[in-house]
């Protein structure tokens, strides 16, 4: 892997870990150890131990780094310039239903910016990652690493664009409709696939060409807002258009060519 630094080697090895948990137990639906968080959120066994086996490898590797976790919240470290931002099974709700698109997301911020990132398709063994002025990768199922980038696009109409929705028990349903109807009268294809970290990854891969969505958390977002822009992506606060959409969970992204247009039809 001559492209990953020691720290994204480190991150990728303990994604790798908590993916052993969830192969094992990905399938067993109707043995599956599940809790309600909030409507339609849920958590299950497989998230907590994922999240243990990940921050139990990140911690024997670099013992002084923060946590922000999806599970076990804020954890803080002798070192105040690092955290890691993990997400131990972003698609809880595919992973339940034995659908195979579900993904570990593990960030990491330096001094208050975000770094680095790794996301691993666990079912179809894909290892996405990228550091600040590193680019961003793809390692595949075979082993053979390449390098993202997004291809310029101008026009939606040539587009496929990926997009999250707000479930029962999420405020912004009538205003996303109104969204949704606006993209779909411009682009080629909307498609919703429930993983806003595989959705990051898969536009830096040029498989999507562009991504918005509202609510989210920074860990459902920090990895893969850094893969984006390492393959050459633009990534801004869906509203204000500033460059911190952990500020408000409200994000959209593109090539720099087409965000505009695509930011432009989201808000008309």
């Amino acid at each position: 892997m001559p492209n990953a630094s020691p720290l994204v080697e480190v991150m990728m090895a303990a994604a790798r870990k908590g993916a052993r948990v969830l192969s094992r137990d990905f399938g067993e639906v109707e043995n599956l150890q599940v809790s309600r968080k909030g409507p339609a959120d849920f958590v299950t066994a497989a998230d907590r131990m994922s999240e243990e086996k990940i921050y139990d490898s990140l911690r024997e590797a670099r013992p002084g780094y923060g946590y922000l976790m999806e599970e076990g919240g804020i954890v803080e470290g002798t070192d105040k310039t690092h955290k890691f931002i993990i997400d131990p099974l972003d698609g809880t709700l595919n992973f339940m239903h034995g659908n195979p698109h579900f993904a570990i997301s593990i960030g990491v911020e330096r001094e208050g910016a975000l770094h680095a990132g790794v996301i691993y398709d666990v079912i179809r063994d894909e290892m996405f990652f990228a550091e600040t002025g590193r680019g961003s990768f793809l390692i595949d199922s075979r082993g053979v690493e390449k390098r993202l980038r997004i291809p310029p696009r101008k026009d939606l109409g040539g587009c496929l664009i990926a997009t999250g929705m707000p479930w029962v028990g999420k405020p912004g349903h009538a205003k996303y409709l109104k969204e949704l109807h606006k993209i779909m009268a411009e682009a080629a294809g909307v498609r919703r696939n429930g993983s806003a970290a595989l959705d990051l990854a898969w536009l830096a891969a040029g498989r999507f060409n562009g991504f918005w969505e509202r609510g989210l958390q920074p860990w459902d977002i920090a990895a893969g807002i850094v893969i984006v822009r390492e393959a050459g992506g633009w990534v801004k606060e869906l509203d204000s258009g500033s460059d911190d959409p952990l500020s408000t969970g409200d994000i959209v992204c593109a090539s720099e060519t087409l965000l505009p247009e695509l930011t432009k039809r989201i808000q008309g």
